[in-house]
C-alpha cells in the first residue's frame, strides 16, 4: 500500500484530478481517498516513485 498526503487535494474536482493521475500509471490500481485528511492510499505494484511524480505534475505534491 502506497499512502501521500496531498495539502492541496481539497475538493471533489481534486479528487477526480487525483485519481485520473493515479489511472495514468496504473488504470488497475485500487485508490482509497480521504478528502477532510488529505490522504491518498493506492494499492498497486508500480513504484511509488510513479505516483508521486504524475501526481505532483498535476499540482498535487505529496507533503
Amino acid at each position: 500500500m502506497i499512502e501521500f498526503t496531498l495539502p492541496t487535494m481539497t475538493c471533489g474536482h481534486c479528487v477526480k484530478a487525483v485519481t485520473a493521475a493515479v489511472q495514468q500509471v496504473d488504470a488497475a490500481a485500487k485508490l482509497q481517498i480521504d478528502l477532510p485528511t488529505h490522504q491518498v492510499r493506492i494499492e498497486s505494484t508500480r513504484p511509488a516513485a510513479e505516483f508521486q511524480r504524475v501526481l505532483a505534475d498535476e499540482g498535487y505534491a505529496a507533503a
